[in-house]
């Protein structure tokens, strides 16, 4: 009932405007008995005359007149906003929020998203780095960044990476000084670089694969760190081993300044995902941003 009043109302703005029941029918795109019904119905449920209609005219009474001036402005800034809602989805803008581990954001998020920006310079994207399991519901998060393995059942999970593996590595300094490890246990003997993880300050256990061999070395050494960076650059200095995505180490085994060692007992696993709830109602912006940082293989 409350809808029909106010499609009434848009209906009489019109036909007070025209001053013609003929145009205003053809502008609402109904029939013109029709659109004389619902004025007849309006003017009822009000108890008051709002048209003088004659054969040639059709012109506001004075409450016409008052009921024009008094909804006319209200109706036409309900219209600039519903049109610039279309404008807002043809034009995606709005704040994106995301947590990711701070590999995941430099390798994956930010050159994809150093990308998308620059063709929308509405949208917003604010990146926290954590590698903490954050809960992106009660953080307020719009999405996470995780490895697919470790993806919530109840999330929806976009691979925005190939499988990953992980690397260990040393520079040449420290190992000439050493016995190249052969098997995951050597590296008991050496001076390793650790992490220590945020979520439940446990110092990483470093994991290696072979076939149907799984092991884990609690590795030792001077330095612990909770940024992979740091480990990287402490092993350049030549600190010891670190333990590091592939990717990560590439550029520095790639000119010399670190040799990989192990790289048999290193396999694949999935790679990165970005896993929002599944209940979430997409946005322009956040549907694409999605799309940019989809893995296309």
């Amino acid at each position: 009932m409350r809808g029909q009043a106010i499609n009434d109302l848009f209906a009489f703005l019109a036909v007070a405007r025209e001053k013609s029941f003929t145009k205003a029918a053809a502008q609402l795109g109904v029939s013109q008995s029709a659109l004389s019904h619902a004025m007849r119905g309006l003017e009822s449920r009000l108890g008051l005359r709002l048209l003088a209609r004659t054969t040639r005219r059709v012109a506001p009474t004075e409450a016409g007149e008052r009921l024009l001036l008094a909804i006319g402005p209200k109706f036409e800034e309900i219209q600039t906003e519903l049109t610039a809602l279309n404008e807002l989805r043809e034009k995606p803008g709005g704040t994106i929020r995301i947590t990711a581990g701070q590999h995941a954001a430099e390798s994956v998020l930010w050159p994809k998203i150093a990308k998308l920006l620059p063709k929308y310079p509405d949208i917003k994207v604010e990146i926290n780095v954590d590698y903490a399991f954050t809960d992106i519901v009660a953080q307020r998060f719009d999405a996470g960044v995780r490895l697919g393995e470790q993806v919530a059942k109840d999330m929806i999970a976009v691979r925005i990476a190939p499988d990953m593996r992980m690397s260990v590595v040393a520079a040449p300094s420290y190992l000439a000084k050493v016995t190249t490890p052969k098997k995951p246990q050597d590296l008991l003997g050496h001076a390793c670089i650790n992490l220590r993880m945020p979520t439940h300050g446990n110092i990483y256990a470093w994991e290696f694969e072979k076939g149907a061999k799984e092991l884990k070395v609690r590795v030792d050494g001077q330095l612990v760190f909770n940024r992979m960076t740091q480990m990287i650059e402490a092993a350049l200095a030549g600190f010891g081993f670190a333990y590091v995505p592939e990717n990560a180490a590439a550029p520095h085994v790639a000119r010399g300044k670190l040799v990989r060692v192990l790289e048999d007992w290193c396999a694949p696993f999935p790679g990165y995902h970005l896993y929002y709830p599944s209940r979430r109602q997409s946005s322009p912006a956040f549907s694409l941003l999605v799309d940019a940082l989809r893995y296309k293989d």
